[in-house]
């Protein structure tokens, strides 16, 4: 027996659960997801005659996106996800690989995946019409323990006390994830992370950029970087200065929301598990995606 994705799309509490969407941006994500999906598709000749073969588990582009919605939100291993579905455990690996891209691909027509790669102010302007400020931050999610010892000693994170990949992004006031950077090993550090990340359009202008005390030192490079004060040695800060760490603290809050957005997605949240090289990237890419669409869309 396959889910009733018919009775979720019905109650708007359950399909959020179940896909991270309301009804409202489901609904409003369907009509590209189906037009590309229909492009992508290959005209090979039939192999069998029109009724033969065993008859499709998602027989529409509702039923699909639903899936790998549903992939996204609760990141099923594909034996649960092959019971859930009623098919093989390898249909559904099939059909999450296939499916992946074309979720991506529809919301990149949306303007909701995060850039990768602005080195103009022209662009980012271009791209980003009106944003005030920028708040940087990274963000980590738990692996496997490598087996080879270079990896494992590169994965691991000391702030996290365990293996992980780690992602900087720069939010806006909105909680919408502005620019993603590739996924790197644990070991480096967020100072080092940020020299690599592709924000130079960001750091060369005005647009005040709010990071916390794990960036102390690169303010020394940029003067539009708010950092909170640093507690001098043998000494004690301000009260003004308190309150300034505080008011910084209290402005920076919406870029963990907007992680929090994100991770709401078990995909990019729980211990990763997929096999293919770097594909980790290309769910936390998908997944910001998707919480930049639910702003728009919700």
């Amino acid at each position: 027996m396959m889910l009733n994705i018919e009775g979720a799309l019905k109650q708007d509490r359950l399909l959020r659960a179940l896909t991270g969407l309301n009804r409202k941006a489901f609904d409003a994500l369907l009509p590209s997801f189906s037009s590309i999906y229909f492009e992508t598709q290959q005209t090979k000749p039939r192999q069998r005659a029109l009724g033969g073969g065993r008859k499709a588990r998602l027989l529409t582009t509702q039923d699909k996106l639903f899936f790998i919605l549903f992939y996204f939100k609760c990141y099923p291993t594909f034996d649960v996800a092959g019971l859930l579905f009623d098919m093989h455990c390898s249909q559904a690996h099939e059909w999450m690989h296939r499916l992946q891209p074309i979720l991506e691909a529809v919301l990149g027509q949306k303007m909701a995946l995060p850039e990768r790669h602005l080195e103009s102010i022209e662009a980012f302007l271009s791209r980003f019409p009106g944003v005030q400020r920028v708040m940087i931050d990274g963000t980590e999610r738990p692996i496997a323990r490598p087996q080879d010892a270079e990896q494992q000693k590169q994965n691991y994170s000391g702030k996290k006390k365990r293996h992980t990949r780690k992602h900087l992004a720069a939010v806006d006031e909105t909680k919408r994830i502005l620019i993603l950077s590739l996924a790197r090993e644990g070991k480096l550090h967020t100072n080092a992370f940020m020299t690599k990340m592709t924000l130079q359009a960001v750091y060369r202008r005005k647009i005040p950029i709010e990071v916390n005390s794990g960036f102390q030192g690169i303010q020394k490079q940029y003067d539009n970087l708010r950092l909170p004060h640093k507690k001098p040695k043998g000494g004690e800060l301000s009260d003004l200065q308190k309150a300034q760490n505080r008011q910084l603290s209290q402005s920076r809050v919406v870029c963990e929301n907007a992680f929090s957005g994100v991770k709401r997605y078990n995909a990019v949240s729980v211990i990763y598990r997929n096999r293919i090289e770097n594909f980790d990237d290309r769910l936390m890419l998908t997944a910001a995606g998707l919480w930049n669409f639910y702003l728009m869309a919700a």
